[in-house]
């Protein structure tokens, strides 16, 4: 069984990881880059990204990845003097509450509001300054509490083995 884990942990740093760059990009660069295009481009393009997204490798990466989270806490918590147990604990809650929950409770409804306003009607651009506001500040919680699971999952990973 603790091989399993281990395994499955490895396999969760990398997948946490490759979540933190994709946040990370966003927020980095490609946010400001559909902001600086000409008006309603960058919105018209986000709102093609967001139909996208959900037909990439994200939406399954996405999901395992908080699943194996979930059974991360889980197991932590069964025997919380396990080695390893609370940076497991504190990463596999780090990226629960601050990357999926963030995800499903603000940026995925931001998204929909998005999705909802045609970009070249009246509301399309108070509709992307709203957007722009919210759903970056929001990606940059998704994106540190990426870096901080990877972190953490990875010491509970170096303690374990």
């Amino acid at each position: 069984m603790e091989v399993l884990v281990n395994v499955l942990l490895l396999a969760t740093v990398v997948a946490v990881g490759v979540m933190a760059g994709v946040y990370f990009t966003f927020s980095a660069f490609v946010m400001r880059s559909l902001d600086m295009i000409e008006k309603p481009a960058g919105m018209m393009a986000m709102q093609t990204i967001n139909r996208e997204i959900l037909k990439s490798a994200f939406l399954p990466l996405f999901f395992l990845s908080s699943a194996a989270c979930a059974v991360f806490v889980v197991i932590a918590i069964l025997d919380l003097s396990e080695g390893g147990a609370l940076p497991m604990l504190a990463g596999a809650m780090a990226y629960l509450g601050g990357m999926f929950l963030v995800t499903v409770l603000a940026n995925v409804p931001l998204n929909d509001q998005l999705e909802a306003t045609p970009a070249h009607g009246a509301e399309g651009e108070p509709m992307w300054r709203r957007y722009m506001q919210r759903w970056v500040a929001w990606n940059h919680v998704r994106t540190v509490s990426c870096f901080v699971a990877t972190a953490l999952l990875a010491a509970a990973l170096a303690m374990r083995v």
